[in-house]
């Protein structure tokens, strides 16, 4: 687990700016609190965080040719490249040394046989920044998926660089300022490729390269999606997915620290939990440990449109059958309620969410866990992946011509969309959210790939395919990420293999669904693992509180906003719409319309505490 920012500038002598690098590099202490090295020269300054229990090789910056012989290249790296070993002996062959184990040295070395075009060789999650100072150009990469982040901020002569967006504004330079189209991207929750919020901030793509050196900034893809003709039938299909799956699971299990699976009984992590307990059974280790997240009131659990049962029964059910070490999280409404542990979660994301209780029971679950394992699998971006995620099985959401996560806002009762509906309209009128979202999903419908007989269906549904695998995963993945490495905790996703994910994209409608329900390759692939009551369960999301006790602290906190007329919030809300909202905490308790319900005033509160801590300049 690892952190990197720098700087680089080519007019501007960096030689001295340690001190400056080391405080963009502090901010992600949590993810090395020992291990923290800052390496600087005239043009490029690069600092990097390590986990002492996740450290290895020669440490990082890791740097080529120093000394006499000049400086070949500097490379920092966030994450981890799975085919290492394999590009390791490969380079090798071709005549490279290496001093240690670190997989910098691989990076380093692909770089210098194939320069930016490495990105191509590599396979995993990662944000990447290589220096050549003989090129004067510093490199960016990251992964095809997007798991990890790598953000960037134009100076002029220079570009500052972290994995995460609190770096790059810890720079003197930079100035935390959002203006319309900042808000829109938050308010829209579009998951717009590339879009960094803060004004002169970007996100590196996934599957990109962004170059700058003395022609400039320049962007490249090394990879996206692609339709193709399928010609496997349909047993071929699934017993490809499934040794897919399993090389994936393979490499990921790789690791020289203690690890562990997320485990919510359903057939995503289900599948990826059986898999990593038979291959460790072979390979003679121990029982695979697992950690499930339930809240205290789940006794009274009452299913509803949209969580239809509780976990516990298919988790320790499976628990029992591949011989794990099982540990339950539970969760109470105090620990969603902390005032630490809500500020904590705002500040790993750095950014407003309107899924306040989702991200404060992801964090308190990242931490109970990161006390056993540094290193964590689990099933996430399968609904994206597979074609699982709810919207998938609402013909009406399907036809929507928006993003399809925002017309289930609006089905689920949202006005404006999700986390809008308490906004100044004054407010809503000027930013037109709607609009941008509307002109962010033709972009991104631009951008798909068709088969050559595609029908019309077929075409609709490669689009919104396409959107879970694109759109989604960048507002589902840095969301975990982020989270996960605030407490020291790393994930790594199967699922997000890109080789898995292009395979199943490429399949026609008629595989994908051809049992008549959601993720019909992947039931098929792992159904021979899995107790058949798991096979065959519903779809039930990430779990959230159905404690009114929650929704009426919810509105308290809300009416203690409103009580502020000095709040920093307070110019962007409709008090009037939000009296009324706290007034009825019993709407915000189960059920579709009462998670979107929620979203309102969880983006309100965090809009509020985000504005104050962070010193955001709202530019309108």
């Amino acid at each position: 687990m690892s952190g990197v920012a720098g700087w680089v500038d080519l007019r501007r002598d960096l030689s001295q700016e340690w001190a400056t690098v080391r405080s963009m590099t502090a901010t992600m202490s949590c993810r090395g609190e020992a291990a923290e090295h800052v390496w600087t020269t005239p043009r490029a300054a690069l600092g990097h965080r390590t986990h002492p229990a996740t450290a290895g090789g020669h440490g990082q910056p890791l740097v080529e040719g120093e000394g006499e012989a000049g400086t070949r290249a500097a490379v920092v790296l966030d994450g981890e490249v799975f085919n290492a070993p394999e590009l390791r002996a490969e380079l090798a062959a071709r005549g490279h040394r290496f001093r240690g184990s670190d997989t910098a040295e691989v990076v380093l070395g692909a770089y210098r046989e194939w320069g930016a075009a490495c990105a191509e060789r590599f396979k995993g999650a990662y944000g990447i920044a290589v220096w050549d100072p003989r090129e004067q150009t510093l490199v960016l990469i990251r992964d095809r998926l997007g798991n990890k982040p790598l953000f960037y901020f134009p100076t002029g002569d220079g570009v500052l660089f972290g994995s995460e967006r609190k770096a790059i504004l810890a720079h003197p330079l930079v100035e935390p300022v959002v203006d319309a189209d900042g808000l829109r991207e938050i308010l829209s929750y579009a998951g717009t490729p590339g879009h960094g919020v803060f004004r002169g901030m970007h996100q590196v793509r996934p599957g990109h390269v962004v170059r700058f050196g003395p022609g400039g900034i320049r962007e490249q893809r090394y990879w996206s999606l692609e339709a193709g003709v399928h010609e496997d039938d349909l047993d071929t299909t699934i017993q490809r997915i499934r040794a897919l799956l399993e090389d994936a699971v393979r490499g990921q299990l790789a690791a020289d620290t203690p690890l562990c699976m997320m485990l919510s009984g359903g057939l995503d992590s289900s599948g990826i939990t059986a898999l990593a307990a038979r291959m460790r059974a072979e390979r003679g280790e121990g029982a695979l440990r697992t950690f499930t997240v339930s809240f205290a009131q789940d006794e009274d659990f009452q299913p509803d449109q949209v969580w239809n049962t509780e976990d516990s029964p298919y988790v320790h059910e499976l628990v029992e059958l591949v011989g794990a070490e099982h540990t339950d999280i539970t969760i109470g409404v105090g620990d969603l309620l902390d005032p630490v542990v809500k500020a904590n979660a705002l500040r790993a994301k750095d950014v407003p969410s309107p899924l306040g209780n989702m991200n404060t029971s992801l964090y308190v679950l990242c931490r109970a866990i990161r006390e056993h394992a540094p290193l964590a699998l689990l099933g996430d971006a399968a609904d994206g992946v597979f074609g699982g995620t709810m919207w998938m099985s609402i013909p009406q959401l399907l036809q929507a011509q928006t993003f399809p996560w925002l017309a289930m806002a609006h089905w689920a009762g949202g006005k404006h969309g999700m986390g809008t509906d308490l906004l100044d309209p004054g407010l809503l009128r000027e930013l037109d959210v709607p609009g941008y979202a509307k002109d962010r999903y033709s972009d991104a419908m631009a951008r798909v790939p068709h088969g050559p007989a595609d029908t019309a269906e077929e075409r609709r549904m490669r689009e919104i395919w396409y959107l879970n695998v694109t759109n989604w995963l960048e507002t589902l993945l840095p969301h975990g990420d982020s989270i996960a490495q605030s407490v020291g905790l790393e994930f790594r996703l199967p699922y997000c293999d890109h080789e898995l994910v292009q395979y199943v994209f490429g399949a026609p409608l008629a595989m994908k669904t051809f049992d008549g329900r959601e993720k019909s390759l992947l039931r098929a692939a792992v159904a021979d693992l899995l107790p058949n009551s798991i096979v065959e369960r519903q779809k039930s999301p990430y779990p959230v509180p159905q404690d009114p006790a929650y929704a009426k602290a919810l509105c308290a906190e809300l009416e203690g906003l409103l009580a502020e007329p000095n709040a920093p919030a307070s110019p962007l809300l409709d008090a009037d719409a939000a009296r009324r909202f706290a007034a009825d905490p019993d709407s915000l308790v189960s059920g579709p319309q009462a998670w979107v319900s929620r979203t309102h005033a969880e983006m309100a509160l965090q809009l509020n505490q985000w504005l104050d801590e962070y010193r955001v300049r709202v530019d309108l």
